[in-house]
């Protein structure tokens, strides 16, 4: 492959590639072919793409001529990109959430999400590797595994780090260069872990910015997808093109709904200048050592560049003891909609036809059981139990009123830090609020844990915010990305 093409694509974002594009330098094409000569060369190792888009090169040249003829859509146009394999895509390529039960359906239409990414110029290069179900089948499964895929690696370290779950493949292919950037989708994590682990910016919205319409859900109460990408002005330009109302979707309906079509304006290199940020403590008490320097160094950094950090803060919710009745009661019901509209090729219909196909199909399907799809199904599907309801309201209560909203009231806060997907994040995703995770350090020593991979590697830095809060997240994110510029690329050799 020609050196220059590697000076000009390694670590590329997404306005030096614009740049490139309308001086001349480079196509979609040529961008194009060049992604897909490193997956085949690269992704062999890590298993984070699941399958190209057969018709991605025509794609790209038919952007260029627009490109030529009529001028650019917007800053994504001729973007290769990845897409999680739980987003429907309505062209030649499969959407199956990991499962060899889905292995060969193609949805029938875009979901909202892609539809908002293609018209504004995207290239889809294919699907990513994920963990199947995003991590809601089996309570042994590890992140990054999926039955169709195989185990997405970490480019940092293959076999060794822990790759992160379940938008794995998104991470991995991002951070090793095998695009420009990806989505993600998270319902607990499933964006800042593997962002955190393989040196990313991720982004998890508000829950009722973005759509979820033809997204194999989790739980509507929490599920977003989100960008995924190598630096924090990729991800407000991604975000920003996936912002449009659903009319489908209730959640981008309610009250107080604040978004915008372009976060670029909210970057601001002195963006922690004057910043108040508030450090939750209790949730830094079980890091190794290693990680805690980093979190405190990272307070540092804040604190030089002008944030007012506000140390300790702490959550009324901090002791509360959690369920997971919303995840368990949701998905049942969500899963049986979605398969009740799958285009062809799906081999169930709904989660007790999926339970039993597994069975049958044991060798292939089931390496670590599938507890959490039993336990989800003994549900009703309908969402009338009173322990849904129960769990939901407490959920919002302890997240919010006793969480998130109260630490930000009470201190006067424009937003949390927190070291990578630590525990305390979990609060975040149940109150449906935004979190960036930003690259951080690179810790050398680390603790094996019971999956086999050790804590060292990549560890993101992640600020959180109340609702709607994204041009806060993003000034603050930006600001520290800049002071620190942590993010380097993975060996070549993997």
């Amino acid at each position: 492959m020609d050196r220059s093409l590697d000076e000009i694509l390694i670590e590329a974002d997404i306005t030096s590639l614009q740049f490139a594009m309308e001086s001349g330098l480079l196509s979609s094409e040529v961008c194009v072919r060049w992604y897909l000569e490193r997956i085949a060369r690269l992704d062999p190792k890590l298993n984070s793409v699941l399958e190209v888009n057969p018709d991605v090169i025509e794609e790209a040249i038919s952007l260029d001529a627009e490109r030529r003829e009529q001028g650019v859509r917007g800053p994504l146009h001729g973007i290769p990109i990845l897409l999680k394999d739980n987003i429907d895509t309505g062209d030649h390529m499969h959407t199956s959430a990991g499962s060899v039960a889905l292995a060969e359906h193609i949805a029938q239409s875009d979901s909202m999400v892609a539809a908002q990414l293609r018209a504004a110029g995207a290239v889809f290069l294919g699907k990513a590797n994920m963990t199947e179900w995003a991590n809601f089948m089996s309570s042994t499964m590890w992140s990054g595994y999926s039955s169709r895929g195989g185990q997405t690696f970490n480019p940092y370290g293959p076999g060794e780090l822990f790759v992160g779950g379940s938008s794995s493949g998104s991470a991995a292919a991002v951070a090793a260069n095998l695009c420009t950037a990806a989505i993600g989708t998270e319902t607990s994590g499933s964006i800042i872990s593997p962002a955190s682990q393989n040196s990313l910016v991720g982004l998890k919205p508000t829950i009722g910015l973005v759509s979820r319409t033809g997204i194999i859900p989790i739980t509507y109460s929490q599920d977003s997808a989100g960008p995924m990408t190598r630096t924090v002005r990729d991800a407000a330009l991604l975000l920003g093109a996936m912002t449009a109302v659903d009319p489908d979707d209730a959640m981008m309906h309610e009250k107080g709904r604040k978004a915008y079509t372009n976060y670029t304006p909210f970057l601001d290199a002195n963006g922690l200048q004057g910043a108040r940020i508030g450090v939750p403590r209790f949730y830094y008490e079980d890091l190794d050592e290693a990680r805690a320097e980093v979190i405190e160094r990272a307070i540092r950094v804040c604190r030089e560049q002008g944030a007012i950090m506000i140390d300790p803060v702490s959550l009324p919710c901090e002791s509360a003891k959690w369920d997971w009745d919303v995840m368990r009661y949701e998905f049942k019901k969500g899963l049986n909609d979605y398969l009740a509209k799958a285009g062809s090729g799906a081999y169930v219909q709904t989660l007790d036809e999926l339970i039993a196909y597994n069975e049958a199909n044991a060798d292939a399907a089931l390496k670590y059981g599938q507890d959490t799809l039993i336990w989800s199904n003994e549900t009703s599907g309908t969402l009338s139990e009173p322990e849904y309801a129960e769990s939901l309201q407490l959920n919002r209560q302890l997240s919010r009123d006793q969480g998130i909203d109260h630490a930000i009231r009470e201190n006067e806060l424009d937003a949390l830090i927190f070291l990578g997907n630590e525990e305390g994040l979990d609060v975040s995703a149940r109150a449906g609020y935004p979190l960036i995770t930003v690259p951080g350090e690179y810790v050398d020593t680390g603790i094996i844990g019971e999956d086999g991979y050790t804590t060292k590697g990549p560890q993101g830095i992640t600020f959180v915010g109340t609702a709607y809060s994204e041009p806060i997240l993003f000034r603050i994110a930006y600001a520290y990305e800049q002071a620190t510029k942590y993010r380097f690329a993975p060996n070549e050799e993997l």
